[in-house]
Order: structure tokens, then C-alpha cells, then sequence
């Protein structure tokens, strides 16, 4: 889907191109794709290298067009391997063409133009329209971020009740995604850094990449905190589960010896040797009360050790 925005006062949404327009490229279809590179001249490499997910942040020139590529928070299913993760958004360039193309469908993105229809303002040019990108792209990951703590903690009051697979598993699942979330926001920073030395900045683009680098960092040590915690977390629950699993076997071993006792009395009486009990009417009522002596003794002697 492509949609043409005039920045000028506010946004506000054009039928056709125009010169110094933003043009909105999302979930591109090869018809999208083909069209931008014939009709702008795009390389045809730019588009490729924003379709791959694993794509770094990074920044590059191609015959006075300029690449950037920016990581963004995505949520995907709630069950899936990784429900939080990261996908490129491609920032395309060159004089008064300005194009965004992203291969998802973002809340990011949604949100970003409604605010700033809200904000009525525009754009001064094209570097405040990508430090804005920069700066949403912070204000979400922390949006997530609060998510994902609330995920947390539903699913540590599920351990508290019982540890299970599936909370154990949901505690991993939500690792694997602060660990995206840590990446891409890290390699964010660094292009943040490359990019002021890089373009042309003015006094306001200065004050826009001061709250850029706060709530960079801010969701930098978030991650970290989250990811420190989960991580502490799944070594507790680790720790009680190998601990329960240690007093299972202590007990199934204090059970087994237990039984062994009377096994053992018994073997003996069966031993094809005259012992003085062969012929008396009351030997095998002597080995049974014997072996109940000696069972519930050792029952006795394990339960004083609580081994049982």
C-alpha cells in the first residue's frame, strides 16, 4: 500500500506525488516495488535489503540516494516462537524524494502518522522527519517493554501457584524477545551516532536528537533490567525445580530401601538350609512380624532424618 503525505502544515494526504512529499510505502507488493524503481529510480538493491528481517540498522549512499535502515518494535502472535520482536523500516532519500518502505504493517507507523496529524505541524525537512522516526521508534520500544513486564509478572504468579511448562516456556519466549529488543536498540544507538555527524543539523534538530539519545537510553537500560530479571527469575524457578526433583529421589530411594528390608528377611527364610524354622507352626508368622519390625523401624529411622 502506498499513500503520498504533504508535510508541509501538518499531514495531510495527496492523490498523486508531489515534489517534497513523504511517501508511505507499506506491505509493498511487486507492483509497489517495481514502480518505485522505475518511476524514481531507486537501486534496486535498497528494497531487497529492507525486506530482510535480519537486516542491521545501518546507513549508506548509492548515486546520491541515501539508505537508512531503522530497527522498529513489531508484535507478532501471542503464541509465537518470539511474539515481540524487531523488523527493518527503510528511510529512502534524495532530494525531494522521501520514502519510507516497511514489509509490516507496524502499530509504530500507524501511530506515528496519527500523531502527528495531531501535532499539526509537519516537517521543517527531511533529516526532522527521520530524527521523529528515530524518536517513535524509542517511545514504542518502551510501550513494549511495559508489556512485556506485565507478561512477566502474570506469568511469575502462575509459577507461584505451580510451576509449569507453559509459564516456563512463556518466560523464555519473552527472553528470546529482549534479546531482539536489546540488538536492534543497540545498533539504533550507533546509527543515531553516525547520522549526526552525517547530516545537516540545525539548532532544533540538535534539541530532537537530545530527546532521541534520553529515550534511547531509557529503553536501552530497560531491556537490560527486564532481561537481568527474567533471567534471575528462571534461575530460581530452575533451581525449586531441580530441588523438587532432589526430594522425589531421596524419597523414592528411602521407599526402596524400606521395601528391600522384607525382601531380603524372606530370602533368607526361602534358602534351601535347615534354620529351625522349617517345621515350626509358627515361623512364618515370625518372618512376617520381623519384617514389619524392621520396616516400620527404618520408616521410623528415615522419617527422624526426613528423608521421607
Amino acid at each position: 500500500m502506498k499513500t503520498f503525505w504533504n508535510t508541509n502544515n501538518g499531514l495531510t494526504q495527496l492523490k498523486e506525488w508531489q515534489p517534497n512529499c513523504w511517501i508511505q510505502v507499506t506491505c509493498p507488493t511487486e507492483e509497489d516495488s517495481q514502480l518505485l524503481e522505475e518511476q524514481y529510480n531507486i537501486p534496486d538493491y535498497f528494497l531487497s535489503d529492507i525486506s530482510d528481517t535480519d537486516e542491521r540498522a545501518r546507513y549508506e549512499y548509492d548515486d546520491g540516494w541515501m539508505l537508512i535502515i531503522l530497527r522498529i518494535p513489531y508484535v507478532k502472535e501471542v503464541r509465537s516462537r518470539t511474539p515481540y520482536t524487531t523488523v527493518p523500516l527503510g528511510i529512502i532519500h534524495k532530494r525531494d524524494v522521501t520514502i519510507t518502505v516497511c514489509y509490516y504493517e507496524t502499530n509504530m507507523m500507524i501511530d506515528f502518522v496519527s500523531f502527528q496529524q495531531k501535532r499539526a505541524e509537519g516537517f521543517t525537512d527531511h533529516v526532522d522527519m527521520i530524527f521523529r522516526l528515530f524518536l517513535s521508534s524509542a517511545v514504542w520500544y518502551l510501550k513494549r517493554l511495559k508489556q512485556i513486564s506485565m507478561l512477566i509478572d502474570k506469568a511469575k504468579r502462575n509459577l507461584d501457584r505451580e510451576v509449569n511448562n507453559e509459564s516456563l516456556i512463556g518466560l523464555s519466549r519473552l527472553q528470546d524477545s529482549l534479546t531482539y529488543f536489546n540488538t536492534s536498540i543497540r545498533g539504533n544507538e550507533v546509527l543515531l551516532s553516525k547520522l549526526k555527524f552525517k547530516l545537516q543539523i540545525d539548532e532544533l534538530d540538535a534539541d530532537l536528537i537530545e530527546d532521541v539519545n534520553i529515550e534511547m537510553t531509557q529503553a536501552r537500560e530497560t531491556t537490560n533490567i527486564y532481561s537481568n530479571i527474567l533471567e534471575s527469575t528462571m534461575d530460581t524457578y530452575q533451581s525449586i525445580i531441580n530441588n523438587n526433583m532432589n526430594t522425589i529421589m531421596r524419597t523414592l530411594t528411602s521407599v526402596t530401601i524400606i521395601l528391600m528390608l522384607p525382601t531380603l528377611i524372606s530370602s533368607f527364610f526361602g534358602m534351601n538350609l535347615i534354620n529351625g524354622m522349617e517345621t515350626s507352626p509358627i515361623g512364618f508368622a515370625i518372618a512376617i512380624i520381623l519384617s514389619l519390625i524392621i520396616s516400620v523401624a527404618s520408616w521410623a529411622v528415615f522419617r527422624h532424618k526426613r528423608l521421607i
